[in-house]
């Protein structure tokens, strides 16, 4: 069986699976209630807060998802190589003409879909929408095209987190712990420390975002911020040095790049360690 054929099969295995288990309509359900939410909003405040169209209602789902797809990535990868080794599932493969590389390749690809697919799938319909209402709004592609591309870099960068912390643990339990411990430094400890240092030393403007883009979260949030306000005024003297010295591009760079860079690190030691542990105990 060739390499890109024995991946496939593998792919539509944990596809199947993946479905079987309804992973991919929780996942379209989390997203959709998000969406849901937003429009019903900005559509009951229009009067008052002067509601835009669709591009706002993009921005802010895509605000709230930063926060989200951590969460579900670390969720649906944390347990995938702890649960197939403690099942005797890794024998079975074993007995097959598959190697672990390609069964690897195929379950990645198939939790990035779960992960990410009906996320694209309802930003690419919000577009649609916008363009069948008719209304004008000149911002929508590329606010869409922006926030796809920032949201599939995250997924893509907890996944591999996701993955790495999977092949690194022995149990299952402890895998649970260090996936949550990984979302909450993502999302509120790095902050709160962030928070703690600039209270007690000052530090220069570029310091400062080096030390907040280390976090690919808070790399994610200043590149769909650029959408709204190019200028990053909100963001003080870090956005002005933001504006002057990166500029929107190479920030939007900063902000889908790092987390790739990330996620491909550490499915890179995800499948070193899982090409020299035991797939069996």
């Amino acid at each position: 069986m060739s390499t890109m054929s024995a991946t496939r099969v593998m792919f539509r295995l944990e596809m199947a699976e993946a479905i079987r288990s309804r992973w991919f309509v929780f996942t379209a359900a989390v997203y959709g209630v998000i969406f849901a939410l937003f429009v019903w909003l900005g559509l009951r405040e229009s009067a008052i807060l002067g509601f835009t169209g669709v591009s706002r209602v993009v921005l802010n789902v895509s605000n709230a998802v930063v926060l989200t797809v951590p969460l579900v990535a670390l969720v649906a990868t944390s347990q995938t190589v702890v649960r197939a080794r403690q099942s005797g599932f890794f024998e079975l493969m074993l007995s097959q003409p598959v190697r672990r590389e390609q069964w690897f390749a195929g379950v990645v690809l198939s939790r990035l879909v779960v992960v990410a697919g009906p996320l694209v799938a309802l930003l690419f319909a919000a577009l649609a929408f916008g363009a069948a209402s008719g209304a004008h709004d000149a911002a929508l592609v590329p606010v869409v095209l922006r926030c796809i591309l920032v949201t599939v870099s995250l997924a893509w960068c907890f996944t591999g987190v996701g993955f790495w912390i999977s092949a690194a643990s022995r149990a299952a339990e402890r895998a649970t712990v260090l996936a949550l411990l990984a979302w909450v430094m993502a999302i509120a400890i790095h902050d709160f420390a962030l928070i703690g240092v600039l209270l007690r030393v000052r530090l220069a403007p570029s310091a400062v975002f080096l030390l907040a883009a280390a976090n690919p979260v808070e790399a994610a949030r200043i590149a769909i911020l650029g959408a709204v306000d190019p200028d990053l005024s909100v963001l003080g003297p870090v956005g002005f040095w933001l504006a002057n010295r990166l500029g929107p591009s190479l920030t939007l760079a900063v902000g889908a790049g790092w987390p790739a860079l990330l996620g491909t690190f550490a499915l890179h030691r995800a499948e070193r360690r899982l090409a020299s542990s035991d797939l069996v105990g």
